[in-house]
Formats: structure tokens, C-alpha cells, sequence
């Protein structure tokens, strides 16, 4: 058996009175990747913060190569040869590759001048050590989410990283660039490196992992060696309940629902190109394509977010002139962007002024606003969601990723929006929130809401939709009733190039 390079037990963490981890064991073996798993909210994050320093622990041990440990700083335990590689990515992208890796680091020449030729010299090498092959002189925001990735790996590993932690560390790459990356973790593992895999991608968890750590609600729940627990058991430790993931085999919407919106011959430059469809009254329309397909570029355009060249949009058979989101929201349209920290939330605002941001004029009287009006709503329709929140004073950014998709929701849900525009609605969130939102789309459209549902899952597609709408480079390639639909016939189309 390999040797324990990290044993944490009984830790413990309180903020304001919140037990946030209670009595929490969690250890690493030298050249293994422990998978930690659980909701959002469950713990995870405040736990790696403790073992990093930049919490400090109210109870509990930590030992590191058998020693007792507690860093002061995430400084200390960088030094001590742990590195995180966040989801969101923490580089210079004005810098060369070289330089991101060294940075604070540099070889000096007389102690005033930075030798570049031998600093990339060094990156060569250390490139060529971990089987990654990029040039060390580029820029580094050139470069793709995943290839930036692994240059953030490779400085790790130019640290002596001895305990490398990896956060929703796929979240934003390719299928492609998922295969490097476990191709690199793999050798790492090798040269006796532990690492520390958070993910929500089951999948991921069964293939990269060896054992798996569940914890819930602050507390540890168990391990098991990966191969030998099922993905429904890790499920279970996870929510305590069991969630079927079973695809939809039949639309429930009438072939005689009215259609609520048509888009007729879209066009945006290469992104969109003479794009159509129907939307009906009460259906759950899915988008479906590879990264770059246009799917996102489409419901920008609709939405008004985005110019387009031309083409026409209906709704309830009246032409509209959509020229922004403003414009949108007037007619009933809501939208919950892929990119959710960038455009859809106000990380230092409340959740009360979240919730509210689309529909702020129906609580503005006399040039007042009706703060308490404004917050009962907000806890309303926070309720009707189980949004996991102290209060509707709480700021945002101190909220799991899944409440915070769910204070989302809540801001169409109070604009009464009747077109809903969901895309990538549970990326980064655990399964127990996806069952959740899955629950609420399924109401929702029952209400006669109109959904378009953008997701890069093709199981997630199978499950929700009552027909799939499917892109490639920019083109409506196919559509399929849910009833003919599966994951072969909606890859065809997906990859339906143009032949030149």
C-alpha cells in the first residue's frame, strides 16, 4: 500500500455560527487520485480552504508526511508543496507561457536582469517531463481554456507539487482536451504524485479515480474504492436518496400546442447561418451541438444581447423587434446565460437583489423602492425552490454554485417570463440541485411555460427534452422527436459539416 502522504480527522469549521464542517476525516495516499464528492454546500471547498491555510480550523489534526501541520497561509502551503488548480483559472493572460509558470521565479542575470532564453529553457524541459506540448514563447491567452490548464499543472509540478488538488477541473474543456488531461494525471500519478479530483461528472469520478469521499451537509459520509461503488451509491451517500436519470421516450406536448416563438432564417456573420425554428406552448425545446456549434450565439440573438445581420422573430405570431435584453424581457422572454458569474449574477449584491433584478420597477414607487415587498417575493419564489440561504440579506457570492443558479430561476419566475432560455442550466452543480432544477423545468412546463434547454450533456438532452434541435458551425443540421432521438442519431448531426 502506498504511503499516506495526507491524513486530516476531525476537522472543524464554524462562520457566524454556521457548523460548516463537522469532524470531517478525509486522507491522500502518495500517487493516488481521491475523489471528493458532494452537493454544493456540502463542505468541499472549506475543506481544501483549511488544509491550504486559508482557513484556519477550529478543531481537528491535519498531518503531512506524518508531521502535524497547519499552515498560516495558502503561501505556506504552496511552499510545503500543495498546489490547487481552480476551475477558473488564476493566470496573466498578457504574459508568455514562460512567464506565467515562473513568474516570482525568474533566473536573474546580476540580480536586475530576467534571462528569458533560459527561462524558456526550462520550461521546454519541464514541458517535455510531463508530455505537454506547447511553446513556452507564446502568449498565454492564445491558448485554450485546456491548454491554459495544463500550463497551470506544469507550474504546479515546477514547485515540487507533492499534493496537487483539482476543482471542476473539466468543467470548460473539450472531450479532446479531457483526454490530455487524464493522460497527464495518470503520469503524475506515476512520479508519486496524490491528487485531490473534485467533480460533479460521474463519469469522470468511475474513470480517473481510486477511492471516493462523500461528504454532506459539513459532514463526512464515507469512502469506497471507486470500482468497487456504483455511481447510484455514490448518489445516495451524496443526497441520501436515490435519482433516476432515465430518458424521456415520449412528448407529452400536443402536436396542436400553440407556437409561443418562431425564428425564422437568423444570421450572424460564420456564427449563425439561416437558423429556424418553433418553440410550442408547454415544450422543452433542446439545443444540441459540440462547443462552437452556435447554440449559445442563438439564444444571445433572440434575447437581444447580441446584433444579428438578419432574419425574423415571432412570437405568439406577432413579429417583434428585439434590439436588446430589455426589449426581450418586455416580451416575456428570460434567459439564464452559460456564463452565469459574467452576465447573470451580482456576486457582492444580496439574494433578495438578485432575485429582483429583472422586475426592479414593480417595486419602485414615488422613486422609493419597496425593500420589504421586495424581499417577502424574493423569499417567495426562493422558497418555491428550495434556495439554500440564511437570509434574502445574504450576499450572493457566499452562496453554493447551485443556489446561486437557483436565485437565477427565481428572477424569471417573479418576471413571470413565458419563453425560458436555459443554457447549460446545471454546469457546475451537483446532482442532487440538477434533480432539482430537472424538477422545476418539468413544472414549469406543465405551467405552459416554453423552454429551450442548451446543454452540452447529452444525457441531460435525452432526459429533458420533448424535441432536440441540433447545430453544427453555425447550422441547424437536424431535428428529432425526443421518441427518435438517442445519443448515435444526435452525434450524426452534431458532426454534419459543410462539404466544401
Amino acid at each position: 500500500m502506498s504511503q499516506t502522504i495526507l491524513k486530516m480527522q476531525g476537522i472543524q469549521k464554524y462562520f457566524f455560527g454556521v457548523h460548516a464542517l463537522k469532524g470531517v476525516d478525509f486522507d491522500l495516499r502518495a500517487g493516488e487520485v481521491h475523489a471528493l464528492m458532494g452537493e454544493n454546500g456540502a463542505g468541499k471547498s472549506t475543506l481544501i480552504k483549511v488544509l491550504c491555510g486559508i482557513h484556519k480550523s477550529d478543531g481537528g489534526t491535519i498531518e503531512y508526511f506524518g508531521e502535524n501541520v497547519s499552515f498560516e497561509n495558502i503561501a505556506r502551503s504552496q511552499a510545503a508543496g500543495i498546489s490547487v488548480i481552480h476551475q477558473e483559472l488564476n493566470m496573466m493572460n498578457h504574459l508568455t507561457v514562460a512567464q506565467n509558470i515562473f513568474i516570482g521565479r525568474e533566473p536573474m542575470s546580476g540580480g536586475a536582469f530576467i534571462k528569458d532564453a533560459e527561462m524558456v529553457k526550462e520550461a521546454e524541459a519541464l514541458f517535455s517531463k510531463i508530455g505537454i506540448k506547447i511553446d513556452p514563447r507564446v502568449t498565454l491567452g492564445t491558448l485554450t481554456v485546456g491548454k491554459q490548464q495544463m500550463v497551470e499543472i506544469a507550474k504546479a509540478v515546477s514547485r515540487d507539487c507533492k499534493l496537487l488538488i483539482l476543482d471542476e477541473p473539466t468543467a470548460a474543456l473539450t472531450q479532446v482536451e479531457i483526454e490530455e488531461l487524464f493522460r497527464i494525471m495518470n503520469d503524475l500519478k506515476e512520479k508519486g504524485i496524490g491528487m485531490i479530483y473534485i467533480s460533479h461528472r460521474m463519469d469522470e469520478i468511475k474513470r480517473i479515480s481510486d477511492r471516493v469521499t462523500v461528504m454532506r451537509d459539513g459532514e463526512y459520509v464515507g469512502t469506497a474504492i471507486t470500482n468497487e461503488i456504483t455511481k447510484d451509491e455514490i448518489i445516495n451517500m451524496m443526497i441520501g436518496r436515490v435519482v433516476y436519470e432515465e430518458p424521456k421516450t415520449h412528448s407529452e406536448v400536443p402536436e396542436d400546442a400553440d407556437v409561443v416563438l418562431e425564428v425564422r432564417n437568423l444570421c450572424s456573420g460564420r456564427t449563425i447561418r439561416d437558423v429556424s425554428f418553433k418553440l410550442r406552448r408547454g415544450e422543452i425545446l433542446g439545443f444540441s451541438g459540440l462547443m462552437g456549434a452556435g447554440r449559445t450565439e442563438v439564444a444571445r440573438a433572440i434575447f437581444g444581447a447580441d446584433p444579428f445581420d438578419s432574419g425574423e422573430i415571432f412570437i405568439n405570431g406577432q413579429k417583434v423587434d428585439i434590439k436588446s435584453p430589455a426589449d426581450a424581457v418586455r416580451h416575456g422572454i428570460g434567459y439564464l446565460s452559460e456564463d452565469r458569474k459574467r452576465y447573470g449574477l451580482m456576486l457582492l449584491k444580496s439574494v433578495a437583489d438578485n432575485t429582483a433584478l429583472a422586475s426592479m420597477d414593480r417595486y419602485v414607487s414615488g422613486g422609493l423602492i419597496n425593500d420589504g415587498k421586495l424581499k417577502e417575493e424574493a423569499a417567495e419564489y426562493n422558497a418555491k425552490l428550495r434556495t439554500k440561504t440564511p437570509s434574502m440579506e445574504q450576499i450572493l457570492k457566499n452562496l453554493s454554485g447551485g443556489n446561486q443558479q437557483k436565485v437565477i430561476v427565481a428572477r424569471w419566475l417573479i418576471q413571470d417570463s413565458d419563453i425560458l432560455i436555459f443554457d447549460e442550466p446545471t454546469r457546475g452543480i451537483d446532482v442532487g440541485a440538477k434533480s432539482e432544477i430537472y424538477t422545476l423545468m418539468n413544472e414549469l412546463s406543465k405551467q405552459g411555460k416554453a423552454i429551450i434547454m442548451i446543454s452540452s450533456e447529452l444525457v441531460e438532452i435525452l432526459r429533458m427534452s420533448d424535441r432536440v434541435m441540433v447545430m453544427c458551425e453555425g447550422r441547424k443540421t437536424g431535428e428529432l422527436d425526443i421518441s427518435e432521438a438517442n445519443q448515435e442519431n444526435i452525434m450524426h448531426l452534431a458532426t454534419m459539416r459543410e462539404e466544401n
